[in-house]
């Protein structure tokens, strides 16, 4: 039985670390609440008291984290880097959205050690995550890709080869930005019918038939009450959080400029998220973004 170290059990990752378990993994597992780690424990995990602690003696170490800088700082520059921890030829899949910079040097500096790093965001949101059905979207070479594919499968349906390191990440930001863009116009539009008369649920419908069909209608609808089970009948709680979506939409402005892409749309996605946001949304689903126009 292969043992895999989990870090970071948040909305995502708690759901994505029980599914290893029944797919017959041993998880070690580590996140700094409390409460995620007793859902861990519940589900089976060997509950773990510090990440080296779930790291130690693991074949895979898997980590879910905010941002870049908690990433680099678990792996290469923290109080007890896991570069010190993890055994040669250890795989490292790093399941965090981030920039593609970071992940190609952090794969550099896993190289030097013997030890594995492939970046491997995800897409699905936490439905996917729960169902198993998430689409891993993976950085890496060939062979680190089919080392690392059947692990994947234990936690997602679509398991995609973007090319070499800091590959996942540059499609996740396009992915991420264009979903941005298509909850920003599925709330102008369900908006502008509301003000006008229309039942959401009954243009919902419309549109979902029509050439305005898109992800937010088909299963993450930003209307109270039209769909049961997402974040828009919960009051936006639960699912991808404003503060994520405006971090992930500051990664593709990034990497626009970088590389002189234009994005215009993508950066008014952003200008409105960040007013949400300013506003005291952070911590609410993305798909509140609608109460800017209501």
């Amino acid at each position: 039985m292969q043992t895999i170290g989990f870090i970071g059990l948040g909305n995502m990752g708690g759901p994505m670390a029980a599914n290893l378990v029944r797919a017959g993994y041993l998880v070690k597992a580590f996140d700094l609440s409390a409460d995620a780690l007793a859902q861990a424990e519940a589900a089976s995990c060997v509950v773990a008291m510090s990440a080296s602690e779930a790291a130690q003696d693991a074949d895979v170490i898997i980590s879910m984290l905010p941002a870049g800088k908690h990433v680099n700082s678990l792996y290469v520059t923290g109080q007890t880097p896991l570069f010190d921890v993890a055994k040669k030829g250890a795989l490292i899949i790093d399941c965090s959205t981030i920039e593609a910079d970071m992940a190609r040097s952090i794969s550099a500096l896993a190289i030097e050690r013997g030890i594995d790093f492939i970046d491997a965001p995800v897409s699905g949101g936490v439905g996917g995550a729960q169902a198993g059905t998430l689409s891993f979207i993976v950085g890496a070479s060939e062979a680190q890709f089919e080392k690392a594919k059947p692990v994947l499968e234990s936690m997602g349906k679509n398991i995609f080869h973007a090319g070499e390191h800091g590959a996942g990440q540059i499609a996740k930001a396009c992915n991420n930005m264009l979903l941005a863009i298509l909850m920003a116009g599925t709330c102008e539009a369900l908006n502008m019918g509301m003000k006008n008369g229309l039942d959401p649920k009954v243009l919902s419908e419309i549109m979902k038939q029509s050439s305005g069909n898109n992800w937010a209608l088909q299963v993450y609808n930003p209307v109270p009450g039209v769909m049961d089970n997402v974040p828009s009948s919960n009051d936006y709680q639960g699912g991808f959080q404003v503060d994520l979506m405006f971090k992930d939409l500051g990664l593709a402005m990034e990497l626009s400029q970088s590389s002189a892409s234009a994005t215009p749309m993508g950066s008014a996605a952003k200008g409105l998220f960040n007013l949400h946001k300013s506003h005291g949304n952070g911590a609410l689903d993305f798909s509140s973004v609608i109460r800017l126009y209501s």
